[in-house]
């Protein structure tokens, strides 16, 4: 028998969809679900984030808030935005808003220094896998699998699978309660495959943390047949590649680097506080890749489309295989931010309009 042991209706975890939450939980009722209705489009969406017309005329917009976001504004690191949703035949659509203040892809570059050598930047209050001041901008949704996580539609969303303030890690831990309980999480990563218009496909279920088996705890990733990202090293005291272009990435170049652009470095290019990138990225195959994105930031805001197919052949995917049933998602924004994101509290739920 499943039970909720500290997801009592008094106590609810806060955080969302990083490896755990600020450490402390709140006296909170359960939180009234929020709708998200899907239209049926006669045309799929054009994939481009600069194009709100055709099925977005017509989806409506749901408004959402997030809070307890590192790097957003005021001390409640509040965001605010909006969520669409349309569908075709194939595939589901979404298309997320939501402000923030700044544009972040300076993702722990290498930096010359003023002796020559290089040194990746570095957050000196990360005390372990809690930067929040040289990563990337990224947004997460998570979804309920065959209503699976218990308490996750009907009361807690995404808060049902966090654990705060465990040991080991300084933000805590996620994982679901209970063996056979499984989330399909959508991770955009704008460095790390946004820019290419991919979104990480991963996965959660019950695994504890342990430092040498599994230091993600209950985080994982669905198989790859390719592709992917790698760090570079630092070879001699130096990165082992450059961008071809031979351009620092904060003179007009990346923050990252693609195969086809990789060159043996150059030392000689570049003066004290060039930066380069760290990074070596490229789209995933496998079950890994198969969900499509355009990423924008403009003026302050990031404007997020979505495609993936309604049904997949990968059991860590959630199937929109009955357009009947409802279906249990949550939103989290990071602003610079490798763990500390602003959370949509309430229990999200897409309906597919006929």
């Amino acid at each position: 028998m499943k039970t909720l042991l500290k997801y009592s209706i008094l106590t609810i975890p806060v955080c969302l969809f990083a490896s755990g939450a600020f450490g402390e939980e709140e006296k909170k009722v359960p939180l009234k679900p929020v709708p998200v209705h899907a239209v049926k489009a006669a045309a799929a969406p054009t994939l481009d984030a600069d194009v709100a017309t055709g099925a977005w005329e017509k989806a409506p917009a749901t408004a959402i808030k997030a809070t307890k976001g590192v790097n957003f504004k005021d001390n409640l690191g509040e965001t605010a935005g909006t969520v669409q949703a349309a569908y075709d035949a194939k595939s589901i659509y979404l298309r997320i808003t939501y402000d923030d203040p700044t544009y972040s892809v300076r993702r722990s570059p290498f930096v010359k220094q003023a002796d020559g050598t290089w040194a990746k930047a570095k957050d000196p209050n990360d005390k372990g896998g809690d930067n929040n001041l040289v990563y990337e901008d990224k947004v997460a949704l998570i979804w309920n699998i065959n209503h699976s996580i218990f308490g996750f539609d009907e009361k807690f969303g995404c808060q049902a699978s966090c654990h705060a303030g465990e040991p080991g890690k300084p933000y805590g831990n996620k994982y679901t309660e209970d063996e056979g309980e499984l989330g399909d999480i959508w991770h955009l990563k704008y460095v790390r495959g946004g820019f290419l218009g991919q979104i990480d496909n991963q996965y959660l279920d019950s695994t504890r943390f342990d430092p040498q088996k599994s230091p993600e705890a209950g985080r994982k990733s669905d198989a790859k047949t390719g592709g992917g990202y790698t760090d570079i090293k630092l070879v001699d005291g130096k990165p082992e590649f450059m961008n071809k272009s031979g351009q620092a990435a904060n003179k007009g170049g990346t923050y990252w680097l693609r195969e086809a652009d990789k060159a043996p470095f150059d030392d000689a290019k570049f003066v004290a506080g060039d930066e380069v990138a760290s990074i070596v990225v490229e789209p995933f195959t496998g079950e890994r890749g198969v969900i499509k994105t355009s990423a924008k930031w403009k003026a302050g805001k990031w404007t997020i489309l979505i495609e993936r197919p309604l049904v997949t052949t990968s059991k860590f995917d959630v199937q929109f295989d009955d357009l009947a049933k409802v279906y249990g998602f949550g939103v989290a924004f990071f602003d610079n931010a490798q763990v500390r994101h602003a959370q949509v509290r309430e229990p999200l739920h897409l309906i597919f309009d006929k």
